[in-house]
């Protein structure tokens, strides 16, 4: 399960203390003007080092297409995007070889495969959504030409709205060793109607699995959300007047095809887990143990998560956008 879509199949590779991350990209239409100056600016917004809210291992995140572009236009043939690994510190990982990290993929991927990589997480760490964020950028581009465009920010992180405030808990929490999350919210302008498939291919639970698929993300909603619950139809509804929709609850998309509404998504991003507070666990041994986890690490996912929850909404709207064009 390390490829995405049908019609814009993506397929990263990789692992955060490995030589190199990145994406092969098949499916991608031809004649689509294409370069890393048009991959690199969404991979700098999610690139750690940048600043103090997030980790400071310091990675340029410099993409290379290696195929699938002539001229600056993709063929029709696989695109394959690089993005090489340069600032890693696997030594500040030994302490974690035989300790699982509570509230990480250790423990689970060491059940799964008997085996797993201790240096940052390996595949399970967040370095993985490069290749995602790479591909996320084609698809863009490509959505651009068709007027459709997403954009994301942050609603909250950890009970504070204002960007003051935010920063100030964020700080906080790394100074203490801790860390904490927060909701952002994605949206999607410019979609036409009818985009998503009836009964088992939503548009709505495609986008859902999507964005669970991103390794901190604990709950999603698509418009109003958890909200519906305490409505009435009446309040729910979304009335169609000659011109159009008067609201948008069901956040554009109805009966799992899109509106033509915009698409309004949230996500709840847990506490990266990986934090210098002890804390109990076990290790490979089964016995029970203390760990305090060293390194570099974020002490608040969201700001760097927006540009990755980005890419996973374009990649769903991109393989619903090329689906709908073999009925019409």
């Amino acid at each position: 399960m390390n490829t995405f879509g049908r019609n814009f199949a993506v397929t990263t590779f990789g692992e955060s203390h490995g030589p190199a991350v990145g994406a092969v990209i098949d499916g991608c239409p031809a004649r689509l003007e294409i370069s890393e100056a048009d991959i690199q600016p969404l991979l700098d917004r999610r690139r750690p080092g940048a600043s103090p809210l997030a980790s400071a291992r310091s990675e340029t995140d410099t993409v290379e297409i290696l195929s699938g572009v002539f001229e600056g236009k993709t063929t029709g043939a696989p695109v394959a995007l690089l993005v090489r690994n340069r600032d890693m510190h696997s030594e500040d990982y030994e302490a974690l070889r035989e300790k699982f990290r509570p509230g990480h993929a250790d423990f689970t991927y060491q059940e799964k495969y008997g085996c797993r990589d201790h240096r940052g997480g390996g595949r399970s760490s967040g370095r993985e959504t490069v290749g995602r964020v790479a591909a996320g950028a084609v698809a863009l581009k490509y959505l651009a030409t068709k007027g459709i465009a997403v954009t994301g920010k942050i609603l909250e992180v950890h009970g504070k709205t204002s960007q003051k405030e935010i920063e100030q808990e964020i700080l906080a929490a790394k100074k203490a060793g801790d860390s904490v999350g927060g909701i952002a919210e994605i949206t999607a302008t410019g979609c036409p109607a009818g985009l998503g498939d009836p009964v088992f291919g939503k548009l709505d639970a495609a986008i859902a699995g999507a964005m669970m698929g991103i390794g901190a993300v604990k709950g999603v909603e698509i418009g109003d959300g958890f909200l519906v619950a305490g409505k009435f139809g009446s309040e729910n509804n979304d009335p169609m007047t000659a011109t159009g929709f008067s609201s948008n609850h069901a956040g554009g998309i109805l009966g799992g095809i899109s509106s033509g509404q915009e698409i309004v998504v949230r996500i709840a991003v847990k506490p990266t887990p990986s934090i210098a507070k002890v804390q109990q666990t076990r290790d490979i041994h089964g016995n029970g143990v203390t760990i305090t986890v060293g390194g570099r690490h974020d002490p608040c996912i969201v700001p760097r998560i927006i540009p990755v929850a980005e890419a996973m909404l374009a990649l769903v709207l991109i393989d619903a956008v090329l689906e709908q064009g073999k009925y019409r």
